[in-house]
């Protein structure tokens, strides 16, 4: 409903079927106006000059400021609601495009290790070279099983990085894949391939998987994507290697 308009209309004397007389227009096209569609421009300029307002009297949203340019470094090119709606060919597609470097960092990534798929890509990068580095939570670690209990689901994050232990064992045998466990506060998932990056920001209360995904790509230092990368390394400077 645009109560601008209507207001306006009435300051003026004029009902719905005066406005539609003296533009030319279907009264059913003024009664559309008043209930909140925009008219085109030619009927917008007329409008104004027949009630004497300017467009931003009875269209303010029209003269909002437009958003300013996206910053040259900044990469946004996709972006998913929950981690769970990213499709696998997705994954796939990320992991099989990397040439130098593939990083994970997350609490379990069981979803990841449970694809035999992404796994064997995993592999087959590492046979050609590129260096797979990743990063899962420490089972005992109390940063786990704080994260278990803020979401409620108890001990079984723990045993979700039990079980990705397990299943990335063949990979650690693999020569250029270094695994290593951390216990750090845990703001975003990193999913690293090369420049692209899928970042899984988490938010309190709400399993990963129901978390928003964001894909990045790397252009220039000091862009979004560079925040990331550096977080990556700090967690990783902070480890280990497993024995």
């Amino acid at each position: 409903m645009n109560d601008l308009l209507r207001r306006a209309l009435e300051d003026a004397q004029l009902t719905e079927d005066d406005v539609a007389a003296r533009l030319g227009v279907d009264p059913k096209t003024v009664r559309r106006w008043l209930a909140g569609r925009v008219p085109y421009p030619r009927h917008r300029a007329k409008l104004c000059g027949l009630l004497s307002r300017d467009e931003s009297d009875l269209w303010p949203r029209l003269a909002a400021p437009r958003p300013l340019p996206e910053p040259p470094g900044a990469q946004i090119l996709a972006t998913y609601p929950h981690r769970w709606a990213v499709p696998r060919a997705v994954w796939h597609h990320h992991f099989t495009s990397a040439r130098r470097e593939i990083g994970i960092l997350a609490y379990a990534g069981l979803f990841l290790a449970e694809d035999q798929g992404v796994m064997r890509t995993l592999a087959d990068k590492s046979r050609d070279g590129v260096a797979v580095r990743i990063l899962l939570g420490a089972p005992d670690g109390p940063r786990i099983y704080q994260r278990g209990t803020d979401e409620g689901v108890g001990d079984s994050i723990a045993a979700k990085i039990r079980n990705a232990l397990v299943l990335y064992q063949p990979l650690r045998e693999l020569d250029n894949v270094e695994v290593r466990l951390h216990d750090t506060v845990l703001y975003n998932s990193i999913y690293r391939a090369d420049d692209d990056l899928l970042i899984n920001p988490h938010a309190y209360g709400i399993p990963a998987s129901h978390a928003p995904v964001l894909h990045l790509r790397h252009v220039e230092d000091g862009d979004m994507a560079n925040t990331y990368l550096n977080s990556f390394n700090r967690v990783w400077e902070r480890t280990e290697s497993l024995p």
